[in-house]
């Protein structure tokens, strides 16, 4: 089977909370839907706290794919294949100087909203 990637957003970590995000209690993290942005952007703010000291956050590409496990094999794993939110798996490569966001949505699910 081959693998199908799309695009699906540009995860972008801020300092402080952007109009629009809103709690996401599995991630520890405020969230807007990319899906509601004109670019396609991802605003991340991480409340003081929520993290290690230290941290760092980069920026990322992500894509909705078929099979999260094949399109992730072979390649430097950030962080590993794991569910997130109930609507999908998730992993993070890095990739040509990025970090790379890999997606599986569950059938029938969009993003933690479901408003795609």
């Amino acid at each position: 089977m081959s693998i199908e990637k799309t695009f699906h957003h540009f995860g972008v970590h801020v300092t402080e909370d952007v109009p629009g995000t809103k709690w996401i209690p599995v991630n520890d993290i405020f969230l807007n839907n990319p899906s509601n942005h004109p670019q396609k952007v991802e605003w991340i703010f991480h409340p003081e706290g929520s993290y290690e000291e230290g941290s760092v956050f980069e920026p990322h590409i992500a894509y909705t794919v078929n099979d999260l496990d094949a399109a992730v094999e072979g390649k430097e794993i950030v962080i590993a294949p794991h569910e997130m939110g109930g609507f999908c798996r998730a992993a993070f490569t890095f990739e040509d100087g990025i970090q790379v966001e890999y997606i599986q949505l569950y059938p029938g699910r969009a993003w933690f909203d479901d408003e795609v």
